[in-house]
């Protein structure tokens, strides 16, 4: 399986004590990448961005190469640099702040032929709706069109401040989520975004989308909440996951994107994959950032070790 990550990779900060920050690399798509390189080292992960030319770009490309994430699809802007974000917890719930103005990954989608050519280098294309969020509208319409007739996983992954304007959220995000194979919608983005009053709103707008030609399989993530499923035309309703105490839920559902995709395409049923993502998810929340150390990471890979073929 050959798995391309589209989308952009941020500096990010999060508490270290008062007046202290521990710097990292994150965002929602390498995220993902890096959970399911880990989880899927027979599979290749590919990460597809625009970074700077400069020593924070390059310690991001290094990250990317020692998690084993291939880099050949990654171009460099000699005028631009990777934008910053800020963690803020409130017993455990995150808010971010933002800096990324100069974020070269706001220009990777400016190259059709490149585009075209990474798209069909692989098996699957992975990318959010922040990765959609970031473009330009021609941007948006060259990613869109370079990903018809691909197989797509979708994440909507709603930042409403990132879009100009409700109405172009809600249609890009629908023709996208009209394009996957699996989409991977949050409940509470979409109740927000959408109105819908319920997970299984959710999954059957999404299941629709696109005049009847929706996702093939949507995931509505809830939380600490049951989870709703619509596949192969049913509906299934998942149990909440086991309670945990969440440190940081920073990167808690881009962890269960990996984990629903790394279970489901080894052979899980869809209940089964929930599962194990969910189990990947709380483990992530207990610790602070995106990423966890290699070390727990490590510990989790053997505990689960035969849950996914």
């Amino acid at each position: 399986m050959r798995i391309l990550a589209l989308g952009e990779m941020m500096v990010e900060l999060s508490g270290a004590g008062p007046g202290l920050w521990r710097q990292g690399f994150a965002g929602d798509t390498f995220n993902t990448a890096w959970y399911l390189a880990a989880l899927r080292p027979d599979w290749q992960i590919s990460y597809g961005t625009r970074l700077g030319q400069d020593p924070l770009s390059d310690a991001a490309l290094d990250t990317l190469t020692a998690a084993r994430i291939s880099t050949a699809w990654v171009t460099r802007d000699p005028l631009r640099s990777m934008g910053l974000y800020m963690i803020a917890l409130q017993n455990g719930e995150r808010s971010f702040s933002y800096w990324r103005g100069q974020s070269a990954a706001r220009l990777l989608a400016e190259d059709d032929n490149w585009l075209h050519r990474a798209c069909n280098a692989h098996d699957m294309i992975y990318l959010s709706g922040v990765t959609l969020a970031i473009l330009d509208t021609a941007g948006r319409n060259r990613l869109l069109d370079a990903l018809a007739g691909r197989r797509v996983l979708f994440d909507p992954n709603i930042r409403a401040r990132l879009w100009e304007d409700v109405a172009t959220m809600r249609a890009t995000l629908t023709k996208a989520a009209a394009l996957a194979e699996i989409c991977l919608p949050s409940f509470d983005d979409e109740a927000a975004a959408f109105g819908d009053t319920t997970p299984e709103a959710t999954a059957r707008r999404y299941a629709a989308a696109g005049a009847g030609a929706g996702a093939g399989e949507v995931v509505v993530k809830n939380g600490a909440n049951r989870l709703v499923i619509w596949a192969d035309g049913a509906e299934y309703l998942c149990p909440a996951p086991p309670a945990v105490t969440a440190l940081d839920t920073t990167g808690a559902g881009d962890s269960f994107n990996a984990g629903y995709i790394a279970a489901r395409w080894g052979g899980s049923g869809p209940e089964d994959a929930v599962r194990y993502g969910q189990d990947l998810a709380a483990m992530v929340i207990g610790h602070p950032g995106a990423l966890v150390p290699p070390e727990t990471l490590a510990e989790f890979l053997c505990r689960t070790k035969g849950d996914i073929a």
